[in-house]
């Protein structure tokens, strides 16, 4: 059976097949790793196949077997159960992303070290794998519960997979927000790394040209040419450090008043 499937629902003659990607986030790391659920339901069987250890489902049939009223409903209500724990669990995975965004934007604003574009670009790839898992659900679970199209007879089960679709789309939009918030946090960064790196070629550019004017005058008086009257002064050598002194005292307050020093 091949995996890595997009999911999905597909209705066949009297056999529905689902595919559903599980999360489960890691907080070291903040990493989120990717596995697989699929369904084949039928007649009075469902038959699950797991791929990989995110989301667990050990707890869903517990917990449906101590709902009488649920279980009913048969074959469907399994479904049910399991594309609603994982749903919740992608409910849980958005509020830690959410802190994660949080703390990234304060780090970045603040001019912290510790916010750096690897970090920004990392949370953004997990960002995009819980959107690859998410955003193609949405289509097919609208189906489910959808009248006209929804291949479920009772409607008290179509509203049970609505109301999972509906937390579905929260997740979503909040998926998605996440996605252009971290693009203009990553602009906002490399913003700020263009504007540290032209102040810093400010104060370059500010050191050398006060270095530039003792280099000048030494460059001159260094050519040893024989007329040159300032060379038997008594007090030219006097004369000519302090021009320098002044000189370099007077760019370095110049470049301190506007800024670039």
């Amino acid at each position: 059976m091949k995996g890595n499937q997009r999911p999905k629902v597909e209705l066949y003659d009297n056999t529905i097949f689902v595919v559903m990607k599980t999360l489960k986030y890691i907080e070291e790391t903040s990493d989120i790793e990717t596995g697989e659920v699929m369904l084949f339901v039928g007649d009075r069987f469902v038959v699950t196949v797991r791929r990989g250890e995110a989301n667990p489902l050990a707890g869903v049939r517990q917990n449906l077997e101590s709902k009488a009223e649920t279980l009913r409903h048969g074959e469907i209500a399994v479904v049910h159960a399991v594309m609603d724990s994982i749903i919740d669990n992608y409910v849980s995975i958005d509020a830690e992303l959410q802190k994660d965004l949080e703390e990234i934007e304060e780090a970045v604003f603040a001019g912290s070290e510790q916010a750096s574009s690897s970090t920004i670009y990392r949370l953004k790839r997990e960002v995009l794998e819980f959107r690859r898992a998410a955003v193609p659900l949405a289509a097919p679970l609208r189906m489910l519960h959808d009248g006209s199209r929804s291949p479920l007879p009772q409607k008290e089960v179509r509203l049970l997979f609505r109301d999972v679709a509906d937390h579905l789309l929260a997740v979503i939009d909040h998926v998605e927000s996440y996605d252009r918030l971290l693009t203009d946090i990553l602009n906002a960064h490399l913003a700020q790394i263009s504007v540290q790196q032209n102040g810093d070629m400010r104060k370059i550019s500010a050191w050398v040209a006060i270095a530039a004017v003792p280099t000048m005058i030494a460059g001159i008086y260094g050519m040893n040419f024989d007329n040159m009257p300032e060379l038997r002064w008594h007090y030219g050598y006097f004369i000519v450090v302090g021009v320098m002194a002044f000189a370099c005292l007077g760019l370095y307050r110049a470049f301190r008043k506007s800024g670039w020093l």
